[in-house]
């Protein structure tokens, strides 16, 4: 019964080992969260570039089928048709339209979490802490029971 008793420090040491890797390993809960919310930021960021390339098209298709269009912004270039007039001053430069937004990279932060060498290492301090404390215990036990 007392070999039990000391086989409990080894299952204790695997207990603390299995439990840290679980919470706060490299594919621990912690870890999993990070990667939870870097997904969503990735997904609002590819809802942003879908809402920019839907505007882009339309600019575009106005652009290739629609005179007006392509000729406001001809003018907001500085072209002019073949009978039409206008004074250019010089030195304010062309009025440029700002240019629509081509969105931005989201980079991936790396899941922090703690090398599973540290909970080797708390484990077996956890398990050899347990046997020394239950080897003390029982040779106390041995010293009160000597005659």
């Amino acid at each position: 019964m007392k070999a039990v008793k000391y086989l409990f420090a080894l299952w204790a040491g695997v207990l603390v080992y299995t439990s840290l890797s679980i919470l706060f390993g490299s594919v621990g809960f912690s870890a999993f969260r990070q990667l939870e919310m870097e997904q969503q930021k990735q997904e609002e960021n590819i809802e942003n570039l879908k809402f920019i390339n839907r505007e882009l098209e339309n600019a575009m298709y106005s652009l290739l089928y629609d005179k007006d269009t392509l000729t406001i912004h001809a003018k907001e270039q500085g072209y002019a048709v073949p009978d039409e007039r206008f004074i250019r001053i010089v030195g304010l430069g062309v009025s440029q339209k700002a240019s629509a937004s081509v969105g931005h990279v989201v980079n991936i932060k790396e899941p922090r979490y703690i090398p599973d060498k540290s909970f080797m290492i708390v484990a077996f301090c956890t398990a050899i802490s347990l046997f020394f404390c239950m080897a003390l215990f029982d040779f106390l036990k041995f010293l009160r029971e000597r005659p």
